[in-house]
């Protein structure tokens, strides 16, 4: 008698990335058409300052417009963190705990890293001074979120492209964080030179310490 033995055929599906996908969009186009004047100037972000001037108060920072948009810019970030860790060998694009985790880490993080902030500022009375820097900053990577979507259903979906298309995107990010800090020093340097030593304290902590920290964590575990 000849035994058949079945060995079980493990495929990943993608309906679980066309579901985040639709319900990304489906974020966006609600709130462009409840906020319709408002994600006009959000658009124009990159091409005018006018978002940036209306929209200063830090009381925006926790509305339902900023709110909306920050989970479309998680989804949007986690997808390409995927995506490029699968580019070079780490896990797999179409693995949903793989995107789980990911995305879990990254609310995690930077909702830590929010409330740290606020304790710092309270503590440093330079409570106007973050919520202002936060807003800015928000601002801006929620409009990077919005860009690399459309990005990241290419990369999804697309498995012949070069590994220098992700460098690209993480450099031009990189960058674009760079002129963001420049721009919002430049923006409030009269608040903030009034308040250095808490400034120079606030940025070696927590904007450059945790990203530096990541970096070698992740470098440690691919070695």
């Amino acid at each position: 008698m000849i035994e058949h033995l079945l060995n079980p055929r493990i495929t990943e599906s993608k309906d679980w990335a066309i579901l985040l996908f639709v319900l990304a969009f489906a974020i966006v186009a609600i709130t462009k058409s409840v906020y319709e004047n408002r994600f006009s100037d959000f658009m124009n972000l990159i091409f005018s300052d006018k978002y940036s001037k209306v929209y200063r108060d830090g009381s925006h920072l926790r509305d339902s417009f900023t709110i909306s948009l920050f989970f479309v810019q998680v989804i949007s970030i986690a997808f390409f963190i995927q995506l490029s860790l699968s580019f070079f060998g780490y896990g797999s694009k179409t693995d949903l705990i793989f995107y789980i985790q990911i995305i879990t880490l990254l609310i995690f993080f930077v909702l830590s890293k929010y409330l740290i902030e606020k304790i710092i500022a309270t503590a440093f009375n330079i409570e106007d001074f973050i919520e202002h820097f936060n807003l800015q900053k928000v601002a801006y990577r929620t409009y990077i979120g919005l860009f690399i979507l459309p990005i990241n259903i290419i990369l999804f979906y697309y498995d012949t492209i070069s590994r220098n298309i992700p460098l690209i995107i993480i450099s031009t990010i990189l960058i674009i964080n760079v002129l963001i800090y420049i721009v919002s020093i430049k923006k409030y340097q009269n608040l903030i030179f009034g308040k250095l030593f808490y400034f120079i304290l606030y940025l070696c902590a927590l904007e450059i310490a945790p990203y530096f920290f990541m970096f070698f964590m992740f470098k440690k575990g691919g070695a």
